[in-house]
């Protein structure tokens, strides 16, 4: 026993109590086996002088481990292991104990990972980036939303304000979006048709969860988000691939797809399809939404840049257009604020919205109600409709710059069309192009260009990615596409 008094090491200057370290380091010894079951423990005193503390350190040390069941004390006979504990046994270590994975890293039990959810994690850290198509935070409302959240903070009743909610959303939020969308969309709805969520991929992934059974087929197109795709693999859904040309989806090869299996779900992002940015024809919706009514699926509308189009207004979503109650429209305020601040919707029937915040009730009880109520402040004050005015102006002249850009320094090294909206510029490289090189090449002058991991696609074997132009100004998009020419002489 005065050997294992050896073992512990007293830190003098550390911020925690030298009782606790004591008592710490006892458990230890005690979980390994060094002390083991039934053991008696040296006297307070002996210990005491053996680690050179009072005495009244090591009973308060021993008192930790009792109180926690670790030691168990017998009146005028001493301090014992727990007899209850059960029994270590000490194994010879292994000769290659340091390549063997530490608990903290390595789980004792299986987990499974599928291949699908092994994406890497994104974060910017050069000055310029061509991205997916992100917003530019610089130009967006932070003074207001800042004012309207200390606002909210301070007002009306503490208990009711700060407590739980409801898991559809703050109430004024809802109300606020049912008239926001009425005037931009046409959506003649009631607060009770719509759910407020963390972002788009919480209302996939609560619809993927709460309406999708595994085997269930799924369609999205051959060129698609990776973030949906996920979800539906999540779902154990089958994904079925379809076409998408300069029109959008192929409509005709889901009409054969629905001729031969029964198809739970389709999704779509109609208004700029991601990645490629077109938009889905006018018949083509209207044919879609007859076959949702034909064949009995869901739509599943993601239409995360809407208020994003340049050459006219944007075409009505098709959830305005639904009269059978097949379409859930999905969207957020990451295009329109920032990917930050995370608030989002997902509009369908009042019964299809009450049972996916059943769901959602039990994984998030409820969003940010502060930040909702902000943003409802913003809405109903026509904060955010004033900056979406400015903002589509500011694109605009950033897509037009991006363009002219790419003609000038890239002549017939990349095909492309400009865009009629959106954020980004869906680009083919020249084939004697590698662009994986390319990125590299690029990082190293402090450039970031979108690798396309959000697409479902190869994209290497493609060439094609999606650059964003929304978050640069014309000078730092100047300097990249001039960059970017240089590097693919």
């Amino acid at each position: 026993m005065q050997l294992i008094a050896t073992s512990i090491v007293i830190d003098p200057d550390a911020e925690q109590p030298v009782y606790l370290q004591i008592a710490n380091q006892l458990l230890g010894l005690i979980k390994e086996g060094t002390l083991p079951t039934a053991q008696r423990l040296l006297s307070t005193r002996k210990l005491a002088e053996l680690l050179k503390v009072h005495r009244k350190t090591i009973v308060r040390a021993y008192d930790e481990l009792l109180v926690q069941g670790w030691l168990e004390s017998e009146a005028g006979n001493g301090t014992f292991v727990s007899k209850n504990l059960p029994v270590v046994k000490l194994e010879k270590l292994p000769v290659n104990i340091g390549k063997q994975a530490t608990p903290l890293k390595t789980a004792g039990y299986r987990i499974g990972t599928p291949a699908f959810l092994e994406r890497k994690l994104l974060k910017h850290t050069t000055r310029y980036h061509l991205d997916d198509g992100y917003p530019d935070g610089r130009i967006s409302p932070l003074t207001e939303l800042s004012r309207a959240y200390r606002t909210q903070l301070r007002a009306g009743s503490p208990y009711s304000r700060l407590g739980y909610g409801d898991p559809k959303g703050s109430l004024w939020l809802r109300e606020e979006l049912s008239r926001f969308f009425f005037d931009s969309r046409g959506f003649n709805i009631t607060a009770e048709n719509i759910l407020i969520t963390r972002g788009t991929i919480m209302g996939i992934y609560l619809v993927s969860a709460a309406l999708l059974q595994p085997g269930d087929n799924v369609v999205m197109g051959e060129l698609g988000w990776m973030g949906a795709n996920m979800n539906f693999l999540q779902a154990k859904a089958n994904v079925l691939r379809i076409g998408v040309d300069q029109h959008g989806i192929v409509i005709e090869e889901l009409r054969q797809l629905c001729l031969l299996k029964n198809i739970r779900l389709v999704y779509i992002t109609p208004h700029h399809n991601y990645p490629t940015t077109v938009a889905l024809r006018a018949d083509r919706r209207m044919q879609l939404l007859n076959l949702a009514e034909e064949f009995g699926f869901i739509i599943f509308e993601d239409d995360y840049d809407y208020d994003f189009h340049y050459l006219n207004r944007p075409l009505q979503p098709l959830a305005g257009a639904d009269k059978t109650g097949n379409v859930l429209y999905c969207g957020s305020f990451a295009k329109t604020i920032a990917p930050g601040f995370r608030v989002g919707y997902l509009v369908g029937p009042e019964n299809v919205i009450q049972h996916l915040s059943g769901l959602r009730r039990i994984i998030d009880r409820q969003g940010d109600s502060m930040l909702e109520s902000a943003i409802a402040e913003l809405l109903h004050f026509g904060t955010i409709q004033k900056h979406l005015r400015r903002s589509l102006r500011i694109y605009r002249e950033r897509r037009d710059a991006i363009t002219e850009l790419m003609k000038y320094h890239l002549l017939d090294k990349v095909n492309f069309q400009s865009p009629d909206g959106g954020m980004a510029v869906w680009t083919t490289f020249d084939p004697a192009i590698n662009v994986k090189e390319l990125l590299g090449k690029a990082l190293k002058k402090d450039i970031y260009i979108n690798d396309g991991s959000g697409q479902c696609s190869n994209v290497y074997a493609e060439n094609s990615l999606r650059l964003g132009f929304a978050s640069s100004t014309p000078s730092e998009l100047e300097y990249m596409i001039e960059t970017i020419g240089k590097l693919t002489r």
